[in-house]
C-alpha cells in the first residue's frame, strides 16, 4: 500500500531533496519475511549476535512474540520476534531448516529513557530477531517520512518512526528502538539486569 501512495508523484520530489541535503544518519537495513526490509538508527544498537536457536530459553506466560532469554556476555538478554511483533509471520514458521537466530540487540537512548522515564529503561538491552542483516546505509532523517495511516498495519504503528524512498525506488520501513523497548512486558523490567 506504501508503495502505490508513492507512485503518484513523491518519488521525484524525494530524490531532488536527497541530492540537497547534506546531514546523514547511519541506519542498519535489515530483512524480515516475506518481504519487509527495515531500518533501525545505529545509534540505537549494541551489537548484532548470532546464536543457536537451542541456547534460546524459552519463557512461559508472556506474548507469543517473547521467544524468550539469550545469555548474552553473561546477562539476560531478551529476545523478541521483531516480525511477529510488527504483524508478520512468526519466525519460527518461515523457515523450518533453520539452526540460528541473528538478533540486533538494541539498547534505549537518552531521549527514550527522558520519555518513558529513566526508571523503566534505565540499563535495559533487547535483542531483536531478523530474518536477515544486510547491510549499512546512510539517510538523512529529514527524508524519513509518515506514512497515510490507511498504508499501515495498526501492529506496526506504535513502533514506526516512518519510511524512507531511495532515488532507485525502494521503500524501507524505518523502526525506533525505544518504541519497541518501552513497550514489552513489565515482567521483563523485574527480570532484566
Amino acid at each position: 500500500m506504501i508503495s502505490e501512495f508513492l507512485s503518484r508523484g513523491a518519488t521525484s520530489e524525494i530524490q531532488t531533496a536527497e541530492q540537497t541535503a547534506g546531514i546523514k544518519q547511519q541506519f542498519l537495513r535489515f530483512h524480515l519475511m516475506p518481504d519487509t526490509k527495515a531500518l533501525l538508527p545505529v545509534h540505537q544498537m549494541t551489537e548484532v549476535v548470532t546464536m543457536a536457536i537451542n541456547e534460546v530459553v524459552p519463557i512461559p506466560h508472556l506474548p507469543a512474540w517473547v521467544m524468550g532469554v539469550y545469555n548474552w556476555r553473561g546477562e539476560i538478554l531478551w529476545l523478541v520476534d521483531l516480525g511477529h511483533l510488527i504483524g508478520l509471520p512468526p519466525i519460527h514458521q518461515q523457515a523450518t531448516g533453520r539452526s540460528t537466530y541473528t538478533a540486533i540487540v538494541i539498547h534505549p537512548t537518552q531521549q527514550g529513557r527522558q520519555q518513558a522515564g529513566s526508571q523503566k529503561t534505565s540499563g535495559k538491552l533487547l535483542g531483536l530477531l531478523v530474518n536477515r542483516v544486510e547491510d549499512m546505509e546512510s539517510c538523512n532523517p529529514d527524508l524519513i517520512q509518515s506514512p497515510p495511516m490507511s498504508a499501515v498495519s495498526a501492529d506496526l504503528v506504535p513502533f514506526l518512526r516512518g519510511y524512507w524512498l531511495k532515488p532507485d525506488g525502494e521503500i524501507l520501513v524505518v523502526l525506533d528502538g525505544d518504541s519497541i523497548i518501552t513497550r514489552m512486558p513489565q515482567s521483563q523490567d523485574s527480570t532484566a539486569a
